[in-house]
């Protein structure tokens, strides 16, 4: 896989936030440590940061939120897809309210993501297939908007949860926003 060269990489910055790393460099990469970077907007490595942005390691989000919501009560196994928009979370479960349950579902993938995601949960386990498909795929991949929307609409047939908050709908949505 060929590394995004406008990526940020903190553990490869020579700056004064390396002396506040106990185990130099995050080594050791604990779970108790706490996560810190200090940046200034000069350079990295001798090169110019200024068109570097951020990114979202995807695959690691994805694998977080399946995580997370096989941990929650009644939710046996569980597949997520996440793009540079979406979280799709197809679960099963032995739940009696399937309206709570995915109420958990959602705000779970929520927690793990950035606040702009649209999120889908569906406990129709026949779409984790469908889902699983497009783990291949990636943001340029041809045709992929229209069949992931498509994906939706029938996850949209299990019950989403709550709003998310007033101006938002069950999956994120803004009023007024159009897009899936």
């Amino acid at each position: 896989m060929e590394k995004n060269r406008n990526q940020a990489n903190p553990s490869q910055i020579n700056s004064p936030a390396t002396i506040y790393d106990e185990d130099y460099q995050n080594k050791d990469n604990s779970p108790q440590d706490f996560g810190f970077t200090r940046l200034t907007n000069a350079t990295i490595n001798g090169k110019k940061i200024n068109n570097q942005t951020p990114t979202v390691d995807r695959e690691q989000l994805a694998s977080i939120i399946t995580q997370l919501t096989v941990q929650l009560p009644n939710v046996k196994e569980a597949s997520t897809l996440v793009t540079d928009e979406k979280v799709l979370v197809v679960y099963s479960t032995d739940t009696s309210n399937r309206f709570v349950t995915a109420d958990q579902v959602k705000r779970t993938a929520a927690s793990a993501v950035p606040r702009y995601y649209h999120i889908y949960v569906s406990d129709n386990n026949v779409l984790a297939r469908d889902i699983e498909d497009f783990s291949v795929h990636s943001t340029q991949s041809r045709d992929v908007d229209p069949a992931i929307n498509s994906i939706i609409q029938l996850m949209l047939k299990s019950p989403q949860g709550n709003k998310l908050s007033d101006g938002e709908n069950e999956n994120g949505k803004m009023k007024g926003e159009t897009s899936m």
